[in-house]
């Protein structure tokens, strides 16, 4: 038995889209489940971490990259969200930043001295 396409629009598919888009923006290295992996949309048989889909409202956690603001952040997953949501007219769009990717690779400590 197959599995029938999904709709056009569905909490399913609306989702994955936002998880994308979200994932599409530069200044966002990854989804974040929150302090506790509390924040994740359950779905059948997966859930997606670092998003939570209600009818008029999305929340979006998400670690972000060295140099950009919490503001660009904020501002950039607000656009790419909106824009993947038909009649997202009227939608809150909440944007958390958990954590910031370090841009530093980490530094080897110096070998022991020998005498």
């Amino acid at each position: 038995m197959t599995t029938p396409p999904l709709p056009p629009t569905s909490p399913e598919t609306d989702v994955d889209r936002i998880a994308t888009a979200v994932l599409s923006c530069p200044s966002v290295a990854a989804l974040h489940g929150g302090r506790f992996g509390e924040v994740a949309a359950y779905l059948p048989g997966r859930r997606v971490v670092g998003i939570r889909h209600e009818a008029r409202h999305v929340a979006v956690h998400v670690v972000g990259r060295y140099p950009a603001s919490v503001e660009d952040i904020g501002t950039q997953v607000r656009n790419a969200v909106t824009a993947v949501l038909p009649g997202s007219a009227g939608l809150v769009v909440d944007v958390t930043v958990e954590d910031y990717l370090d841009p530093f690779p980490p530094v080897a400590a110096p070998p022991p001295h020998k005498e």
